[in-house]
């Protein structure tokens, strides 16, 4: 015999709210409906799901077991019914999106959002470690971050336009004028870097330990606003993607001309959402085609 699913969401509102009183009014049902349902699945399974204590009930600990199956299946319901919602022409839904900076996303979700008003966008930002972690979590729906492991099967990703690192001092530093540098100039000079699990300085790094030159001086600041300001005050040369550098009229920016330090942001998401219509929506906007 099937389970009756009016008795299992009767149950869930009951041991949820601790009331039959305020289950009956989140169901939109009489009490007496819902008291019948919760009593109709104890006797069809001869079981006992609440016990009366005082005025108020309370689950009996096989009545917590059945809450924690209850709790998973209407978890997938409801994701079941936002995915059909998000088919609806994208006239509701959100989307999820993790960033390691604002200067590549900020555009594309201000096209996306012209074209699809009803669909909330939610964004977060991390370093490249984080994003991943949050993609492969499913705590977001599309990761804009550089370095997609091109061997993992979950995800699916495509590429933006590559830019490139450069080497920004400020006003008073001797480099100032100038409009290059190599990296071997860079070993006597503090740095100030990003934190371990920034592409950025992952790139940079690789590029010195490439060339043998010893990263002699490190400042560590978390936050690329922080590694902005400490360079503006005089406390060391930066690194940035020359797409974030921006205009700081304190600053001044230097390519490096002995080293590849080709910088490549992705768009992922993963490979069992990518027919979600508001996912695939986004890469469709990008006018690009899914590689890996």
């Amino acid at each position: 015999m099937s389970i009756n699913h009016a008795h299992l969401r009767a149950f869930n509102a009951v041991a949820t709210h601790g009331s039959y009183t305020r289950a009956a009014e989140v169901l939109h049902v009489s009490q007496p409906t819902l008291s019948a349902h919760v009593k109709e699945l104890e006797q069809r399974y001869s079981v006992k799901l609440f016990e009366r204590r005082g005025r108020g009930i309370e689950l009996t600990e096989f009545g917590r077991s059945v809450l924690d199956v209850t709790q998973r299946l209407f978890k997938i319901e409801m994701e079941a019914e936002e995915l059909l919602i998000s088919a609806r022409e994208l006239l509701t839904g959100q989307l999820r999106v993790g960033a390691d900076s604002p200067y590549h996303i900020i555009p594309i979700l201000a096209t996306f959002q012209d074209r699809y008003p009803g669909i909330h966008v939610a964004i977060s930002f991390g370093n490249s470690n984080q994003l991943l972690k949050s993609l492969v979590s499913s705590k977001c729906d599309i990761a804009v971050l550089p370095n997609i492991p091109s061997d993992d099967p979950r995800i699916s990703a495509m590429p933006l336009t590559p830019g490139r690192l450069v080497v920004f001092v400020n006003q008073s530093h001797a480099w100032a004028k100038r409009k290059s540098i190599s990296l071997k100039e860079l070993e006597n000079e503090r740095l100030v870097l990003r934190e371990a699990g920034s592409n950025t300085r992952a790139l940079f790094v690789d590029a010195m330990e490439k060339m043998n030159i010893p990263l002699n001086d490190v400042m560590e600041i978390g936050s690329r606003e922080g590694v902005r300001e400490a360079v503006a005050a005089g406390l060391g040369v930066g690194v940035v993607s020359e797409s974030e550098f921006g205009y700081d009229n304190r600053l001044h920016a230097l390519t490096v001309s002995d080293a590849d330090l080709e910088d490549v942001e992705y768009v992922a998401c993963l490979q069992e959402r990518r027919e979600m219509r508001v996912v695939k929506a986004f890469f469709d906007l990008l006018g690009g085609q899914f590689t890996f």
